[in-house]
């Protein structure tokens, strides 16, 4: 009898065991494979990053298409909700990538920082992230305090080429800050741009309708020529080598070239459309010349 009793609790215990190695097995084999999914979601385009935050602490944020060893950056609204249109411009883009990321030449990466100003958007939208023209304020003191930042510095001023504390807008004196690169928004693009070392930036702008070479202590790099001619000749906005309406110092495109950045500003015709056709074919035209060579 103890003998059956002993042979008993035996095979129990290697049917336990039996089962419960079963199950793992079936487990393993069901289980989706974990290396395999994370490979999976890196991949997924557009690569999105926050790179930094605002004055108010709101997100500042870009978006990365293609693996290519050329890069290019498009960024969006520096002069906040006043430029809202090169706001709306840039995501327009990004929509635009999401649906046709075949435009991306293979050897070529292309980053979107659509909005550069989040506090003076939302200074005029009352929206973080995304927002359509409805919200948009239409009081012009409003619009015009939506240039600025949260500190009342106009960001566009903000950068190491000829920077003075009181810079000019139109026939305005403004803030430029208490130094060069004294705001969180423009630490997070030069940041950004020294770490991504882009091959050239693209800046949107409204509303002077044309396409602006950027230029420092040394003058205009030979490059910048280049594709503000390129971005000109397809979008037909008309190219200009110098900005002379009034002087500016500290300006994002101008500190580019200051470190051998080709820089281009985009400047929309109107402060209340994306003018979305013309600035497609100058994109185009530039993926086409990086894309090429």
């Amino acid at each position: 009898m103890r003998s059956n009793h002993i042979k008993l609790i035996i095979t129990v215990i290697i049917i336990v065991i039996f089962t419960i190695f079963a199950f793992s097995i079936i487990r393993i084999v069901l289980s989706p494979e974990p290396v395999k999914e994370i490979e999976k979601i890196e991949s997924i385009e557009p690569r999105q990053e926050i790179i930094g935050v605002s004055t108010e602490n709101r997100k500042i944020e870009s978006y990365t298409y293609g693996n290519g060893k050329k890069k290019l950056v498009f960024v969006g609204g520096i002069h906040g909700g006043y430029e809202w249109n090169s706001v709306l411009l840039a995501y327009q883009f990004i929509d635009y990538l999401n649906l046709n990321k075949e435009i991306i030449p293979a050897d070529l990466t292309v980053t979107i920082i659509p909005n550069a100003n989040p506090d003076g958007v939302y200074t005029v939208t009352g929206k973080e992230g995304r927002f359509t023209i409805a919200d948009v304020s239409t009081d012009s003191k409003v619009l015009a305090e939506g240039r600025f930042n949260a500190n009342n510095i106009d960001l566009n001023r903000n950068f190491d080429c000829k920077w003075q504390e009181k810079s000019t807008w139109q026939n305005k004196v403004v803030d430029a800050g208490k130094s060069a690169f004294s705001e969180s928004e423009t630490i997070a693009i030069r940041d950004y741009i020294l770490g991504d070392k882009p091959d050239a930036v693209v800046f949107w702008h409204s509303k002077s309708n044309a396409v602006y070479a950027s230029q420092c202590e040394d003058g205009i790099l030979p490059e910048t020529l280049n594709i503000m001619n390129i971005y000109s000749k397809a979008s037909q906005y008309p190219a200009v080598k110098e900005f002379t309406a009034y002087v500016t110092t500290g300006a994002a495109d101008d500190w580019l070239a200051s470190i051998g950045i080709p820089a281009i500003t985009v400047e929309l015709k109107t402060h209340d459309a994306i003018e979305w056709d013309r600035n497609l074919a100058g994109i185009k035209a530039l993926l086409g010349y990086y894309g090429g060579n």
